[in-house]
C-alpha cells in the first residue's frame, strides 16, 4: 500500500485526504500543527459561492457547486448549506454596465448561472436594501455554508474513509531521498511517503521556500462581525460592486458581516488580531446599504489567517521541484466554496499524475515562470 502525508489540517488538507483514501491502494495521514480547521477554514466566512470569480477558477467553482449540492452524499453532512443565493449590488448608474460587462464575459465562456436583475427585482429579494441601489448580479442557487460544521463533516468522512488525522504535530521540512521517497521532517521525528501534499495554508510557500520553490504568498486576516439578533429580512448573501462587503442574516437572525476587512496577522506566534477602525468600516458599509443594522450591537468579532497569492488565486499542482510534492494553498480569501472540487483535483494529481478538472491555469508553474520574466 502506497503512503501519504497531507500537510495541514483545513478544509483542503481533509478534502484532499478524504478523496484520496476512497480511491483505495493508500495509507493517508493527515498532520495538523494545532487542530482541525484552526486558522481560515473554521472561522471564515463561509461563502459558497460561483460569483463574480476570478476567470482562472470558474471551472473548478462550477464543479464545486455541484459538489456541494451533493454534499450529504460526499460527507454525511450539508454542513449547513443555504442555497439562498448570492448578490453583488450595483450602488451607482456605474456600477451596472461592470456588472454587465462581466456576466458577458462569463457566458461567452459557456456559463449561464450570473445573471443581471433590476432595481424591482433587488427589492423584490432585499425589500430592507437601501434605495440607492439600482441593480445586480446574482447566481441565484450560490448561498453560505457553517465552516466548523463543515470542516468537522470532512474530518469525520476522512476517518470513516480510514485517514489518520495526527493533531499536535509540527512540520519543520521537506526532503527527498535518492530512492524518489519523500521525507517530511516533523518535531516527533521523520516520517516517510511516496505522495505529500502540501496544504498548509498560510506556512505552506514557508515550506516551499525550504525547498527552493518560489511561490510567494502573503498573509491575511480577515475579520468578521456578528451582530445581536434581528427581525428576518435577508435570505441571500449580499456584496458590492463597488465596496468590500460580505452580509448574511443567520437562521437564529444575527447578521454575520464581513468582506475582506484587514487585521493584523503573526505568523511565527500563529495569531491575529482586529483593527478596529477597518471593523469600523465594514460595519458602516453594511449599515448604509441595509439601514436596518445601522443601530444593531455587536455581539461578536474575529479574526483568522490565510494565505494570499500575488494574483490572488490558488496554487494547485505538483512542485517542479520535487516530484511527488503536491501543492494546494493561497486560496486568498475565497477557498471555501473550491474544496470539495479542489482536494478531489488533488487527489487525483497524486495518485494518477493528471485530472481532467480545469486545474491546469492554477499551476505552480505560472511563478516560475513570471520570475523568470523578471
Amino acid at each position: 500500500m502506497n503512503r501519504a502525508l497531507i500537510i495541514g489540517g483545513g478544509l483542503h488538507g481533509l478534502s484532499t485526504a478524504l478523496h484520496l483514501a476512497r480511491m483505495g491502494g493508500w495509507r493517508v495521514t493527515v498532520l495538523e500543527r494545532r487542530h482541525v480547521g484552526r486558522h481560515s477554514s473554521g472561522v471564515n466566512a463561509g461563502g459558497v459561492r460561483r460569483l463574480g470569480r476570478d476567470m482562472r477558477e470558474v471551472g473548478l467553482s462550477v464543479i464545486a457547486a455541484e459538489m456541494w449540492a451533493n454534499l450529504p452524499k460526499i460527507v454525511g453532512d450539508d454542513g449547513g448549506f443555504r442555497p439562498f443565493g448570492q448578490i453583488k449590488l450595483a450602488e451607482s448608474d456605474a456600477d451596472l454596465p461592470k456588472l454587465e460587462a462581466r456576466a458577458a464575459a462569463t457566458r461567452l465562456r459557456g456559463w449561464t448561472h450570473e445573471e443581471i436583475i433590476g432595481r424591482d427585482e433587488v427589492l423584490r429579494l432585499l425589500p430592507a436594501v437601501s434605495p440607492h441601489v439600482r441593480g445586480a448580479m446574482i447566481v441565484r442557487d450560490d448561498g453560505s455554508a457553517n465552516p466548523m460544521r463543515t470542516v468537522m463533516a470532512f474530518r469525520r468522512a476522512a476517518m470513516e474513509a480510514g485517514v489518520e488525522i495526527i493533531e499536535g504535530i509540527a512540520v519543520r521540512g521537506l526532503a527527498r531521498r535518492p530512492s524518489g521517497t519523500l521525507v517530511v521532517e516533523t518535531d516527533r521525528g521523520p516520517m516517510e511517503a511516496e505522495r505529500v501534499a502540501n496544504c498548509a495554508g498560510a506556512w505552506a510557500s514557508g515550506l516551499a521556500a525550504g525547498i527552493g520553490e518560489y511561490l510567494p504568498t502573503t498573509p491575511k486576516a480577515s475579520m468578521m462581525i456578528v451582530t445581536e439578533r434581528l427581525p428576518f429580512f435577508c435570505l441571500p448573501t449580499v456584496g458590492s460592486a463597488a465596496r468590500a462587503l460580505s452580509f448574511k442574516q443567520s437562521e437564529v437572525g444575527t447578521v454575520v458581516i464581513g468582506g475582506g476587512h484587514q487585521g493584523a496577522n503573526d505568523l511565527v506566534a500563529e495569531t491575529s488580531s482586529q483593527n478596529l477602525m477597518n471593523l469600523a468600516k465594514a460595519a458602516r458599509i453594511a449599515a448604509e446599504i441595509f439601514p436596518i443594522v445601522a443601530k444593531a450591537r455587536i455581539i461578536r468579532s474575529w479574526t483568522g489567517i490565510e494565505a494570499r497569492t500575488p494574483d490572488e488565486v490558488p496554487v494547485i499542482g505538483e512542485s517542479l521541484v520535487m516530484p511527488g510534492l503536491f501543492h494546494s494553498f493561497g486560496y486568498s480569501g475565497h477557498g471555501f466554496q473550491l474544496c470539495p472540487a479542489a482536494g478531489a483535483a488533488v487527489a487525483e494529481l497524486m495518485a494518477r499524475g493528471s485530472t481532467n478538472m480545469p486545474v491546469a491555469e492554477l499551476s505552480p508553474a505560472r511563478f516560475q515562470q513570471q520570475k523568470a520574466a523578471a
